[in-house]
């Protein structure tokens, strides 16, 4: 008080700059004054990218905000980065190998029969903390494709726009992946140029245990550095969301958007479309989403965002 002002001042102060952060319009409000608002009014319809590390983290962690920004009418990507195959239940990759056998001795078609007898029993043998091998990845992160496309259909998406970069660190077969690489960061880059976009959303929950998110967000900003020259840069904002793995403080919060009980009912649909993973019902009580600020001489514009 000695140093900045009184009670009653210091109060409003902070109202006010708690309120400004609160918004319906993840995407910008158009028409409309923005002096106080989070993000621009213009360009009425942006392009957005909204990376995913895993091919859930979008639903389970901005899932309101991205119904919002596509029933708004900006042209919405997802990009999940990588496969996620780690998380898949053999049990669950066993019966959809299991599947696709029986479905080809049906149909009179062999030529697959190996790799699926293969694959089947590999599965049965498997020894504890032993690596799949590559057929098994590769089931288990089509698995995990076919539930994340089903979540981004929920949120409105088209096929067009969903995306899966596969990025080669994460193919290690074990929790412990590969540093970032030259490959990851031009893979995530030449998506960006593809699409130019003028919002990107990226995880900064960098507490995921397996460590995956760091490195996915690693990747992202070596992109923004490799593409600060391009001029469609300059109107670029990273947006960083938090939600299953460690939340935002209130003071690092920049976006809150607030979601309607409807949209907590179509988000958690999205989420149950992520059968692999098991959410628990009762955890999605708990899901924020979130966003923080940090600031870089290299990048130019990097916010944040929570759903409230």
């Amino acid at each position: 008080m000695a140093e900045y002002d009184d009670t009653y001042n210091i109060n409003i102060k902070i109202f006010n700059r708690l309120q400004h952060t609160i918004t319906g319009w993840p995407g910008g409000k158009p028409n409309a004054d923005d002096s106080n608002r989070p993000e621009r009014s213009m360009p009425k319809s942006k392009r957005v990218i909204l990376f995913s590390p895993h091919p859930d983290d979008d639903v389970i962690s901005m899932g309101a905000t991205f119904l919002r920004l596509v029933e708004q009418g900006h042209d919405v990507h997802v990009a999940y980065q990588t496969s996620g195959n780690i998380a898949v239940h053999d049990h669950d990759a066993l019966r959809y190998c299991e599947f696709l056998l029986e479905f080809n001795q049906k149909m009179g078609i062999t030529s697959d029969e190996k790799i699926y007898k293969k694959v089947i029993k590999f599965l049965n043998n498997k020894k504890s903390e032993e690596a799949d091998i590559q057929e098994v990845r590769m089931i288990k992160g089509l698995i995990r494709r076919g539930e994340a496309r089903a979540g981004a259909r929920m949120c409105g998406l088209k096929d067009d726009h969903i995306h899966f970069l596969d990025l080669p660190f994460y193919e290690t077969g074990r929790s412990r992946k590969n540093p970032i690489g030259k490959e990851d960061i031009e893979i995530i880059s030449e998506l960006m140029k593809g699409i130019q976009p003028h919002q990107v959303f990226a995880a900064g929950d960098l507490a995921d245990p397996h460590g995956t998110h760091r490195v996915c967000l690693d990747g992202i900003l070596a992109a923004f550095e490799q593409l600060k020259a391009e001029n469609w840069m300059k109107e670029c904002y990273l947006w960083l969301y938090r939600g299953a793995w460690h939340e935002w403080g209130i003071d690092e919060i920049e976006m809150a958007v607030p979601i309607s009980p409807k949209q907590v009912d179509k988000k958690r649909k999205a989420i149950f479309c992520i059968k692999a993973r098991k959410i628990n019902h009762h955890s999605l009580e708990k899901i924020i989403e979130n966003s923080g600020k940090e600031r870089s001489t290299e990048i130019e514009k990097l916010h944040s965002c929570i759903e409230i």
